[in-house]
C-alpha cells in the first residue's frame, strides 16, 4: 500500500554571526535515504530514540511535510505533486493521531464539533455526520451520551481525549493510520485499554498502521513488525518477535537490553552502547553507530552500511551480521 524510496528530510537551522559571516548555511538531515515498504492491514512499529527521524518520518508518510529527496508512493499514486481533488482523497484515507492529546484539540471546540470538523474539511455529505460521528465514538469505546460530544477538552480526562483524537482520525474511514507515541503522556493504568482498542480497530477495518514510539513493550503488544532507526536512518526492519527475542543490530540490541525487568532483584548487563547520540548536524561518516558500536572497525568509518536481508524478511544494515 505504500512504498518509501531513498526519502530524506533536511531542515535548515538557525545560523549564529558566525555562520552568517562565513557564509555557512548549517543544516541537519532529520531522515535520511529512508526506503522501506507496509501492506494492507500491517501493523509495523518504528523505534529509537528520541531526535532519530520517527516523528518526522511519520509527517512525511501522511503528506504533511515534504521530502527533501525521495518519493513515497500511496496505493501506486506518488503524493507529491497531487492537485487538490487528489489530494483532498488522499486525506480521508490517510490520517495522523498526535501524541499529545491535550493540544491535539482546539479548547475552544467542543468535542462534537471537533469530530465534525474533518468531516466537514473532506467534503462529506452533511446528511452523514451524524452517522459517522456516533460510530466513530462506539468504535473507541465511549458512550455517545450528550455530555461527552457537548463538552470541552478540559473537561475530559486524558483517556477520554486520547479515545476523541482517535475516533477524529477514525470519522472520515481511513485506509492508513500513523500513530506518534499514542500513548505516552497518559498514566500506565490507561494504557491498556487504548491499547486494546487500537489494535481491535486496526484489525477489524484492516487499516494499516504505523505506531511510533520508544517503548518496545508496546510495540510487542500492538505490531507484528518493527523497525529500528538511528540518527534518521533504518538499522533493522524485521517481525516484531524476532527484533525484540533475537535483534541482529547492535543498537536494536542495546534498546532492548534497556527494557526495565518487573523483578527488582534481577539486575541488567551493562548496556553494549558507549557514549551519547552524536551531534545531528555532523553525523559520523560511513556507519551513523559507528562512534558508539562495540564491533566497530575501521571500515565503518568509510562505508556505509546497506540494509540488506539475512533472515527471511528480516533486514539489518551492519558490516558484520550474516
Amino acid at each position: 500500500m505504500i512504498d518509501v524510496q531513498g526519502v530524506s528530510r533536511r531542515f535548515d537551522l538557525n545560523r549564529s554571526m558566525g555562520d552568517i559571516l562565513k557564509g555557512r548555511y548549517p543544516t541537519v538531515d532529520a531522515v535520511s535515504d529512508v526506503s522501506l515498504s507496509l501492506r494492507r492491514g500491517e501493523a509495523v512499529g518504528i523505534v529509537g530514540e528520541s531526535g532519530c527521524g520517527k516523528s518526522t518520518l511519520g509527517r512525511i508518510l501522511v503528506k504533511l511535510i515534504p521530502p527533501s529527496g525521495g518519493h513515497v508512493v500511496f496505493d501506486g499514486e506518488p503524493i507529491a505533486g497531487m492537485d487538490r481533488k487528489r489530494e483532498l482523497a488522499f486525506r480521508r484515507r490517510a490520517q495522523l493521531v498526535f501524541q499529545n492529546p491535550f493540544d491535539a484539540l482546539n479548547a475552544h471546540f467542543t468535542i462534537r464539533r471537533s469530530l465534525y470538523e474533518p468531516l466537514h474539511n473532506a467534503k462529506i455529505p452533511v446528511e452523514e455526520h451524524e452517522e459517522r460521528v456516533a460510530e466513530a465514538i462506539r468504535m473507541v469505546h465511549l458512550p455517545t451520551a450528550e455530555h461527552i460530544l457537548d463538552s470541552y477538552p478540559h473537561q475530559l480526562s486524558g483517556g477520554q481525549l486520547q479515545r476523541i483524537v482517535l475516533a477524529r482520525a477514525l470519522v472520515l474511514r481511513p485506509e492508513f493510520i500513523v500513530a506518534d507515541e499514542p500513548v505516552s503522556m497518559l498514566d500506565v493504568s490507561v494504557r491498556a485499554g487504548i491499547l486494546n482498542v487500537f489494535r481491535q480497530i486496526q484489525r477489524d477495518m484492516g487499516l494499516a498502521a504505523v505506531f511510533i514510539s520508544h517503548d518496545l513493550a508496546l510495540v510487542r503488544y500492538v505490531c507484528e513488525r518493527t523497525i529500528t532507526m538511528y540518527l534518521g536512518t533504518v538499522v533493522e526492519d524485521g517481525p516484531t518477535s524476532d527484533v525484540i527475542a533475537n535483534p541482529l543490530h547492535p543498537y536494536t540490541r542495546a534498546l532492548v537490553a534497556a527494557v526495565p525487568v518487573p523483578n527488582v532483584d534481577q539486575s541488567h548487563d551493562p548496556l553494549p552502547i558507549k557514549g551519547g547520540i552524536p551531534d545531528a548536524r555532523n553525523p559520523p561518516s560511513g556507519c551513523r553507530f559507528r562512534d558508539r558500536c562495540p564491533l566497530a572497525e575501521a571500515r565503518c568509518a568509510s562505508e556505509r552500511p546497506v540494509l540488506r536481508e539475512v533472515r527471511a524478511a528480516h533486514k539489518v544494515a551492519c558490516h558484520f551480521v550474516d
